[in-house]
């Protein structure tokens, strides 16, 4: 799955601080080998270079009001 500028994803990097947090990406940097890198922000900083691998799609924050009900 791609991901575009201002999508909400969760990281999953064990060697990362923000391994499990939901943050924005801001970036989407294309390698030469035709794959893409994100820079991805969250509230107490920035993780640059992380593979597509890494990112999961967030449930919109209107989905998970839905299951509150």
């Amino acid at each position: 799955m791609s991901f575009e500028e201002d999508d909400r994803v969760i990281l999953h990097d064990e060697h990362s601080d923000f391994d499990g947090e939901t943050g924005t990406v801001t970036q989407k940097i294309e390698t030469m080998f035709g794959d893409a890198n994100y820079i991805v922000s969250f509230e107490d900083g920035q993780e640059q270079g992380v593979p597509e691998d890494n990112l999961e799609a967030a449930p919109d924050e209107d989905d998970e009001d839905a299951d509150e009900e």
